[in-house]
């Protein structure tokens, strides 16, 4: 199967190792990453949604102006938007860009950040108003008729969607969420479910139970697999870049008042991170988990280290495991996007096509 990668669109230049020096919003920068992403041969990219963030929807449709094949995953959070006017929003964005659009549903794992946005449900009530809301919106843009929903969260009556989506039957629903809250509902509407950059056996485990819950409902679903690349010309030398990138993090986040320790985040996924973490720095055949010991795995913070043709083949070992989408973005984040178009992005495609090419016995 072909596989599929996503980059990454940050309104701004900062990373981990780069504060952020300008505005909140630099439309210059949005602009280049943007077209960097279009000419690497990234299929998609994430543009991510935060409590204090410009405003993911507004950024992905300036993105797709300046764009031409470039697709988009939309990071969005359920019960901020009514569901037929966000499922209205998604799918005249996916009119405009030609079926350029998709959407990734994050229910949020911290309750402090959803107090800021005024949502006060636990992680379980989010969970199932996400159920009920996805619900909601996959109606929005099928029915061919108004229809009426009853729920705990949402009540509405002859709803219907004049606009459809450009895609048929509908814009991919990409899914974020490690909890047990998460993966019934995962299974239940997810096209794609995303894993941050666990180890293989992490990821093995996750894709069993996801599929397991899709299949209470008769789905099958892909799966993605988040990853931050270090590359360079020889493997001592990515080690080296990544050592250094662990002292800027650190840097940085001492500079900024930020903790390097001691850490206890409420979300599964960075949980699960920093089980990795605990484990060592290097694990499997090179997945690295430097920056997540020291951030609080707070977000896609584990990588791949190596040259380009060592993680195109660690990618492979994913592969086999039933990922078929790498989401993948750098420290550098500009520089980086470039350089997994032209080294990374081709070797990946050219190994996988050549493993789908071997018969089925001979793989693993």
């Amino acid at each position: 199967m072909p596989v599929e990668f996503i980059g990454f669109i940050g309104a701004n230049g900062a990373s981990e190792t780069h504060a952020n020096k300008g505005p909140a919003l630099n439309v210059a920068y949005v602009e280049a990453i943007a077209r960097a992403h279009d000419a690497g041969g990234f299929d998609r990219a994430l543009v991510a949604f935060g409590s204090t963030s410009p405003e993911s929807q507004l950024v992905v449709a300036h993105a797709a102006s300046v764009t031409k094949r470039l697709g988009f995953m939309i990071a969005h959070r359920p019960g901020f938007t009514a569901p037929t006017v966000a499922a209205r929003q998604l799918a005249t964005l996916d009119q405009f860009t030609g079926g350029r659009i998709a959407v990734h549903i994050i229910t949020g794992g911290s309750d402090d950040e959803m107090k800021k946005d005024g949502d006060h449900l636990t992680k379980a009530e989010r969970y199932a108003r996400t159920d009920e809301y996805l619900e909601i919106v996959r109606q929005e843009w099928t029915s061919e008729r108004p229809f009426d929903h009853a729920g705990k969260y949402y009540n509405v009556v002859q709803a219907f969607g004049a606009v459809k989506p450009f895609q048929k039957p509908h814009l991919p629903i990409y899914f974020g969420g490690s909890s047990d809250e998460a993966i019934p509902v995962a299974g239940k509407h997810a096209d794609i479910y995303a894993l941050w950059g666990e180890t293989q056996a992490q990821v093995r485990e996750t894709i069993a139970r996801v599929r397991a819950a899709a299949a209470r409902h008769g789905r099958t679903v892909r799966f993605s697999l988040s990853l931050r690349p270090v590359l360079a010309e020889t493997e001592d030398a990515a080690w080296a870049r990544a050592d250094d990138i662990v002292a800027q993090t650190i840097a940085l986040r001492e500079k900024s008042g930020l903790n390097t320790k001691d850490h206890a985040p409420p979300n599964a996924g960075s949980q699960r991170l920093l089980q990795a973490a605990a484990q060592g720095t290097r694990l499997d055949k090179r997945l690295w988990t430097g920056v997540a010991a020291v951030t609080g795995a707070q977000g896609n913070s584990t990588g791949l280290v190596g040259t380009p043709d060592q993680v195109a083949e660690a990618l492979l070992d994913y592969y086999d495991l039933g990922v078929t989408t790498f989401l993948i973005r750098g420290f550098d984040p500009l520089d980086d996007a470039v350089a997994y178009g032209r080294h990374l992005i081709p070797r990946v495609r050219e190994l996988v096509a050549a493993r789908d090419a071997r018969p089925a016995q001979a793989v693993g």
